[in-house]
């Protein structure tokens, strides 16, 4: 009996060792463990691929916060006293530019592989990768040889309702398309006029991903969209085109910026040091087909095709005045889509 009760006891000392330890490890693990909140407009995938591969490769945890860009801005605005995040990532030059006062400046270690127009002269943003706006087409329905050449050729009554297109109320791409355009088709009323044209042809979907679904998926033989969109459904075997208008076109930029006063400088830095790294860009290209702002990687030989930069008919696109008069030129575009239904 005696000898029972002193391995009991033995056996509960080693028990409550045991949880005691259970207990403390979670917390010497979780005070060890480097964390960085990125608040970011990327989608899923993208963010999955960059977040396990930094998180594997430093060992800092990485808490997104995932929203659209103006939410993401509206967030930081309201936070601004006392952030909460570290980075914001995916978000427009324009959008960068304009709230440059919530940044903190830091010049990367791959900066100088960036041109000096997709970087802030003060490093308060850096630029990662470049949307081209481009025409998708579906050769199975309509053969590749039977498409528009260029943004004047959808013009054509034919395409009427044959074009899939994303609300400019709900895309900033789709925005920077329309007010493209208006300057393209020489701008003011004349500009305007031609676009009101368009918007006759068009079928207007409320999200970017159901216009590249609706072309993939054979349900539109056109749609305007962003260039990595063609070469990720070619790659999965849908029969699409990407289509760079000979009249011309220009690449929006999205980058990367460190919040002012965020509470893991340090891990921020580290990101976007990572994030803009020309083996991650190359990873990045060959996962998703986005376009990198680096100079020095041979598209040639990367999978997608993107033609380089020089090669396209790059225009001219005042952002800052179409950002700066953003509302008033969204209640235009609405009142034309309306008359053009």
């Amino acid at each position: 009996m005696g000898r029972m009760g002193s391995t009991t006891r033995r056996c509960i000392a080693a028990w409550g060792l045991m949880f005691t330890a259970a207990a403390l490890l979670p917390v010497a693990a979780q005070a060890q463990q480097k964390k960085v909140v990125i608040y970011t407009s990327n989608e899923s995938t993208l963010n999955d691929l960059v977040f396990a591969a930094f998180t594997k490769e430093t060992g800092i945890a990485v808490e997104p916060v995932v929203a659209g860009s103006g939410v993401v801005i509206r967030r930081l605005q309201a936070e601004k006293e006392r952030p909460l995040g570290d980075i914001v990532w995916g978000i427009s030059r324009s959008l960068l530019q304009t709230n440059k006062a919530l940044f903190a400046p830091y010049a990367s270690k791959n900066k100088d592989a960036t041109p000096v127009e997709y970087r802030d002269p003060t490093d308060l943003w850096v630029g990662n990768n470049l949307h081209l706006l481009v025409i998708l087409q579906n050769t199975k329905i309509l053969p590749a040889d039977q498409g528009p050449k260029g943004w004047n050729d959808l013009l054509d009554p034919k395409w009427k309702g044959k074009i899939a297109f994303t609300d400019p109320a709900n895309s900033g791409s789709a925005y920077t398309t329309v007010t493209m355009l208006v300057d393209l088709w020489g701008g003011g009323d004349a500009g305007w006029k031609k676009v009101g044209q368009l918007f006759k042809n068009l079928k207007v979907l409320n999200r970017s991903s159901l216009v590249f679904q609706g072309v993939g998926n054979g349900e539109y033989p056109l749609g305007i969209s962003l260039e990595y969109a063609g070469p990720m459904w070619a790659s999965g075997g849908a029969p699409v085109k990407t289509i760079y208008p000979a009249d011309g076109t220009l690449a929006t930029m999205e980058g990367a910026a460190i919040i002012k006063n965020g509470p893991d400088p340090a891990e921020a830095k580290a990101f976007v040091d990572f994030v803009n790294r020309k083996d991650v860009r190359e990873m990045i290209l060959k996962a998703t087909f986005r376009r990198p702002t680096r100079t020095d990687l041979d598209l040639t030989n990367l999978p997608g095709g993107l033609p380089p930069m020089s090669s396209l008919n790059i225009v001219k696109y005042d952002e800052d005045a179409w950002t700066g008069k953003r509302k008033e030129t969204l209640e235009k575009i609405k009142d034309l889509l309306q008359e053009s239904r």
